[in-house]
């Protein structure tokens, strides 16, 4: 072992044996300090979960969304655009959706209608299938039940469930409600010949914005909606709900840093005399400043392992109880899908940077002026 290693396992000894002499006090500390921790660790957890679940689901989407823009808001679109659509060369399918939403004025939620683009998924002629979400808002008793729908006062609609979707798929199905097109078309006044958008697959994506640039040349009516700015926007809406619960974390980290600079600076006696003694027998200002750092990086070391398992623990096996409501959105039916677990080295070198290096550094200045005062003035 080099002189420089033996050196430093000595200090962390030393360190540890003067921890110890204050267990109480630094317990605490450290208590405090890995609830500012577990705040952060949690929020970046959770989003970054969630930034996950959302890739992956997109991948799976159509390259490209067109819509029909009347007086500013979309309209419903001739299912003719699609064969214009399918015409222009790099597109490999193209074809016009029927989906929308429901109030549902007994609970206040809303559910999304689609018809199904697969065969397999289309309900039978008066039936629906459901996700997990719309019998939970409603509380029916039993997954069988029938659905009632209205639309305007007096006026009520059955459909029997064929199929509820498993809490698996949560994220994309919770309010979804799968319709037959005849149904759909009756229920919402839809007539024939007329859809909500038109969905097109490119044959390489590197050529979405060249489609794009020709489509809008062709149907300049028409609002055409990359695969890319839906990811864009579910990564602005996830970093500003994300950035609100992280600046109250910050609050806190803050209020924790100025709190660990005024301990620094005001030393119990006790330690002011263990300083002025180290002093004494030889010790210099160099040899007491990494002392205190090798105290502060333990304490900080351990407040980061505790708080970011707890946060993890929180996040993924307690679904994050305390924070989901601000990071999902507020809603009458929130998705119930258990998260996967998504954490790389970045993240955790980012979350251990913000909540140690702050603490290492408030208390490094105030223990560097006590440190180069005079060892009879400290003990005095």
């Amino acid at each position: 072992m080099t002189p420089f290693l033996r050196r430093q396992r000595a200090l962390a000894d030393f360190t540890l044996a003067a921890l110890a002499r204050r267990k109480g006090k630094n317990i605490a500390l450290i208590a405090v300090y890995s609830v500012v921790v577990f705040v952060l660790a949690s929020a970046m957890f959770f989003t970054a979960s969630l930034r996950f679940e959302t890739t992956t689901v997109l991948e799976g989407a159509p390259e490209i969304t067109v819509q029909k823009i009347t007086l500013g808001r979309q309209d419903l679109i001739d299912g003719s655009v699609a064969d214009e659509i399918a015409a222009i060369r790099g597109v490999t399918e193209a074809h016009p959706r029927l989906w929308g939403y429901y109030y549902d004025r007994i609970n206040g939620a809303n559910y999304t209608v689609m018809v199904p683009d697969d065969p397999e998924m289309m309900p039978d002629p008066g039936q629906i299938a459901i996700g997990e979400g719309i019998p939970r808002a409603r509380g029916l008793e039993w997954a069988g039940a029938p659905v009632f729908l209205s639309r305007y006062e007096g006026d009520l609609k059955k459909f029997d469930v064929a199929k509820t979707f498993s809490r698996d798929s949560a994220l994309m199905t919770s309010d979804l409600m799968l319709m037959n097109e005849a149904d759909f078309r009756d229920f919402f006044d839809i007539p024939e010949g007329r859809y909500t958008d038109v969905v097109a697959r490119v044959r390489n994506p590197n050529e979405v914005a060249t489609i794009v640039q020709k489509g809008s040349n062709a149907l300049p009516q028409m609002r055409f909606v990359t695969r890319a700015d839906i990811a864009r926007t579910y990564q602005k809406l996830f970093d500003w709900r994300e950035g609100l619960l992280t600046a109250l974390a910050f609050a806190g980290i803050l209020a924790f840093v100025i709190f660990a600079a005024e301990k620094a600076s005001g030393l119990s006696a006790e330690e002011a005399r263990e300083i002025g003694i180290l002093k004494a027998v030889g010790w210099n200002t160099r040899d007491v400043i990494a002392m205190k750092m090798w105290e502060g990086g333990l304490i900080s070391l351990a407040a980061f392992l505790i708080g970011t398992v707890a946060g993890f623990a929180h996040v993924f096996f307690f679904g994050a109880p305390l924070f989901a409501p601000i990071l999902q959105g507020w809603a009458v039916i929130y998705p119930d899908f258990p998260l996967s677990p998504h954490v790389d080295g970045l993240q955790l070198l980012t979350l251990a940077l913000l909540t140690t290096l702050p603490y290492i550094a408030a208390t490094v200045v105030p223990i560097w002026r006590t440190a180069s005062a005079d060892p009879d003035a400290v003990m005095r």
